[in-house]
């Protein structure tokens, strides 16, 4: 067999082009092994291989790659690599003259979202190509299921331009459509285009825009292969609608009080039979730390791969053998499912309580089965040290893995030993149960999201930005987190102090270094289950919000990566840089009593200490920070304690600047310092107005090209580690940087209507989102649409005037007629998805939805220690069985033109 690579490519100095394949003459994609091609002007290049291998399956893959001095650079556009059916004699010529695959505008239509779900085609064979002939490939990802391209031109054998006469394209590799033709058939040059005509009616829908193609043959022997660039068509963008809730919040007539991956199942059936394409999901990942309640919060995972126990379906597993010990069971599931929300310790034990069972029942017999044997090979890299962190977690009582006995610090060798003499004692057990585990989990979640993709329904996942510090990561993968510091977020409408969510802050210089796989792996695990997924807190690729250890609140962070500015550029907008009155607490007398009240004489006496100026005063060493004035008051519930704890807080957090984590002769102006009595009080009204200047430069200008550059490093890489639809939260504090990096790699912003990114908008316009985008009315860290009606008169009424157009007072609560309002008005919207939360949906229904609006909220971002419990009121299966619901819902869909 003779492969001939022919691509036409713009060089520069020591750059060249490789070819990459599944065949070992072209390194089966291994760095550095590709077929290096050759080229007389830098433009076009040339590569022959002769080779006896052929891949197993007769698919031949590859890619391009750009090389300067030996070291890859550039690599083709990795969401469709390169496919073709060789299906022929090992004696047969093939002749590639290929275009190079640069990310195309529409990206996203070439996502397993849609090649696989959206638009997915109905498997078929495809006829081995011929010898001898002339093969024609162009990528058309956004021809939906429901109508086929064809291909017309000059030649006879092409309709001679009669449209009725077109021949239709095979589409056996879409998005990729292909037509073989006879050489005998066509002139050496001939011109065509593409067309889509409808399945059924035949009738032609869309002809190509532009000039017409032409070909030019050789009269060489061999099948001559030519990919095209994708077609021009007019065709209207794809809309479609979901919705978002999290797998425990789900609830069927079989939940154990917790949803799972069977009542997922139950919730794809539910979006399929009302018209929506997307089921949206919180990660999955495990957080079991202490087996409390504390362990509910979705996004401080002690594993980035390990799938949650508690979304076992259990009626998956086998069922108990003593039939006294199944009743029991059976009784406690009643009971604890009938609870209006999650008890979490308690379906904890139960479900711990089936798992161990059904694994005494069925482990020895699974242990030789080959799938489970090849879960083991696939996944071993984390599935070892997340099965004995677990064992350790509960053997010593803690997940902090710093206060185990041994083994507190992860070395690969002593943990194989480790597992050497377990093997040997019936304690293995107690390591193998989460191998078994995992296996049962995988199964259960891969077979959902086969169902999904079978019922064209979307499965989206979340990937949280950050890791816990108490993880399987933090402990077996040190070097890729910075210990000294925690994540979070600046100070927004929802939280005055900021956000401590005390994650450890990546090492990106490490991760850099090897090509960030850490985050490969992780986006391609999540690619084995979902066809699109959530970034959480895009800006932490830009950078991270970074707050010292011995903060509490979000208010002393800091971003990170940064430019940080000298004593003299801070000079440079005619402030004084004074380091004795800007870096430390500002605390004077005459407003502490604004903060303390009454018990300003006790904090004066118990927590401060006077200056050499009178009036002023400073921290007791033994309260300087904010973890020091927490410890003391651990414990507390007395109101005044508590707000005598809050109020030495805020005397902490009130500086005007922050030396620079990593150097401490550069600073930071502190986020929305003007709201203190630093700015307020320290500064005369000149120093002011130049301190606001600095802080419009610092926080809105000075970084933009800096974290454009930081982003543009990390997100391309991990966008094309997988083909899932990418979708980006991105809220809060935007740099104009931000936008600009999403639009440029097709990722999907988050647009929230009463989160405008327009500055002075009070609300955002449902008609003016941007095609590539997921519009909301809520999330999970908001108020649903009927709770945000209730929280605020003032702001209600103006949107029941000015967004709405209703005139008069408006209505103490959200009627189903204005929710069905809202609801039209997002879905109308041009966003490719409109992804409501089950809560919006219920809110159409007087009849089915919570009497107390309040109590549909998920998550309060502003309290650290939520309880994550809540659960649907009202089971799927009663769910399916809501006809006028769901005609309502299939209905609304249906008018907005979403498919």
């Amino acid at each position: 067999m003779t492969l001939n690579f022919n691509i036409e490519y713009h060089t520069g100095p020591d750059e060249e082009v490789r070819v990459a394949g599944n065949i070992p003459p072209l390194g089966n994609f291994e760095a550095g092994k590709a077929f290096r091609l050759r080229s007389t002007d830098g433009v076009h290049w040339k590569g022959r291989l002769i080779t006896t291998n052929m891949p197993s399956n007769g698919l031949l893959t590859y890619h391009y790659e750009i090389y300067r001095k030996g070291r890859p650079i550039r690599v083709e556009y990795g969401g469709m690599r390169r496919r073709f059916r060789l299906g022929a004699p090992f004696h047969v010529i093939f002749r590639f003259m290929d275009r190079w695959q640069d990310v195309p505008s529409d990206s996203a239509a070439y996502s397993t979202a849609f090649t696989d779900t959206i638009f997915a085609r109905k498997p078929h064979r495809h006829t081995p190509c011929m010898q001898d002939s002339v093969i024609i490939k162009v990528a058309a990802p956004r021809v939906d299921a429901e109508h086929h391209l064809y291909i017309v031109g000059e030649p006879d054998a092409l309709g001679a331009w009669n449209p009725d006469r077109a021949v239709p394209m095979n589409d056996v590799d879409f998005p990729v459509w292909q037509i073989e033709l006879d050489n005998s058939w066509v002139p050496q040059t001939f011109q065509y285009k593409f067309i889509v005509r409808h399945k059924v009616s035949g009738q032609m829908v869309a002809w190509e825009q532009g000039d017409n193609r032409q070909a030019e043959l050789t009269t060489e022997r061999g099948t001559l292969v030519l990919t095209e660039e994708p077609p021009r068509f007019d065709l209207e963008p794809w809309r479609g609608a979901g919705v978002a809730v999290p797998v425990f919040a789900l609830r069927s007539e079989q939940s154990w009080g917790i949803g799972d991956f069977g009542d997922l199942r139950k919730l794809v059936d539910w979006a399929a039979s009302t018209q929506q394409r997307v089921v949206q999901i919180l990660p999955i990942n495990d957080t079991t730390m202490t087996h409390t309640w504390t362990d509910s919060y979705p996004y401080n995972s002690i594993s980035i791969y390990a799938l949650h126990p508690l979304y076992m379906d259990l009626s998956q597993l086998p069922r108990p053998t003593d039939p006294t010990q199944a009743k029991r069971l059976e009784n406690s599931r009643q009971k604890i499912n009938a609870l209006p929300q999650m008890d979490y310790e308690a379906v904890d034990k139960l479900k711990w309580e089936y798992i161990k069972q059904a694994y005494a029942q069925e482990y020895a017999d699974m242990v030789g089965d080959i799938d489970y044997q090849q879960f083991q090979v696939d996944n071993i890299e984390w599935l070892r040290p997340y099965a004995v962190y677990c064992y350790f977690r509960d053997l010593f009582g803690t997940p902090d893995f710093r206060k185990w006995p041994c083994y507190d610090v992860y070395v690969k060798q002593e943990i194989d030993a480790f597992l050497r003499s377990k093997r040997k004692s019936a304690s293995m057990s107690s390591i193998t149960i989460y191998y078994y585990t995992q296996y049962k989990l995988h199964l259960q979640l891969k077979a959902v999201s086969e169902y999904a993709r079978e019922h064209g329904v979307v499965l989206k996942g979340d990937i949280p930005i950050g890791i816990s510090p108490n993880s399987v990561e933090a402990w077996a993968e040190p070097r890729y987190f910075h210990r000294d510091a925690q994540t979070g977020a600046p100070p927004d409408d929802f939280s005055v102090n900021g956000q401590n969510w005390g994650f450890p802050t990546y090492n990106w210089v490490a991760m850099e270094h090897d090509d960030y796989a850490w985050w490969r792996k992780r986006f391609q695990k999540m690619a084995q289950y979902f066809s699109a997924y959530r970034i959480d807190h895009i800006l932490g690729f830009f950078r991270i919000w970074e707050i010292p250890q011995h903060a509490v609140h979000g208010l002393l962070g800091q971003f990170s990566p940064a430019l940080p500015m000298t004593p003299a550029k801070i000079e440079s907008y005619g402030l004084p840089f004074r380091p004795d009155v800007y870096l430390r607490p500002y605390i004077r007398e005459d407003f502490l009593g604004e903060i303390f009240g009454e018990q300003t004489d006790q904090v004066i006496q118990t927590y401060l200490l006077r200056t050499g100026i009178h009036g002023f005063y400073r921290m007791r060493p033994e309260f300087e920070t904010q973890r020091q004035v927490q410890a003391h008051f651990a414990g507390q519930t007395d109101p005044a304690a508590l707000k005598v704890r809050d109020g030495l807080y805020r005397l902490q957090s009130n500086v005007l600047f922050l030396a620079d984590h990593r150097d401490p002769n550069r600073y930071h102006p502190r986020i929305s310092a003007m709201n203190d009595y630093a700015f307020k009080l320290a500064l005369t009204p000149v120093e002011q107005l130049a301190f606001r200047n600095l802080y419009e430069d610092f926080y809105y200008h000075r970084h933009n090209q800096f974290w454009y550059e930081q982003a543009m490093k990390k997100l391309p890489n991990l966008v094309g580690a997988t083909r899932m639809l990418v979708c980006g939260e991105d809220l809060g504090m935007i740099p104009h940087c931000v936008p600009q990096v999403m639009d440029e790699l097709n990722i999907l912003s988050l647009e929230v209507q009463r989160m405008p990114k327009v500055y002075g908008q009070a609300f955002g316009n449902p008609a003016d989102y941007p095609y590539l985008s997921v519009s909301t009315i809520s999330s999970h860290d908001t108020s649903t649409l009927r709770g945000w009606w209730e929280e605020d008169a003032a702001l209600t009424q103006r949107y029941y005037n000015e967004v709405l157009g209703l005139p008069g007072q408006a209505p103490a609560e959200a009627t189903p007629q204005l929710c069905e309002q809202v609801v039209s008005s997002h879905l109308r919207g041009p966003s490719m998805l409109c992804i409501l939360a089950l809560q919006d949906w219920l809110a159409l229904d007087g009849d089915l939805r919570l009497p107390d609006a309040a109590t549909e909220r998920i998550n309060i971002p502003a309290n650290p220690r939520h309880y994550w419990r809540y659960r649907m009121h009202l089971t799927l299966e009663q769910l399916m069985a809501a006809d006028e619901l769901n005609a309502k819902i299939r209905e609304l869909i249906g008018e907005s033109g979403r498919k």
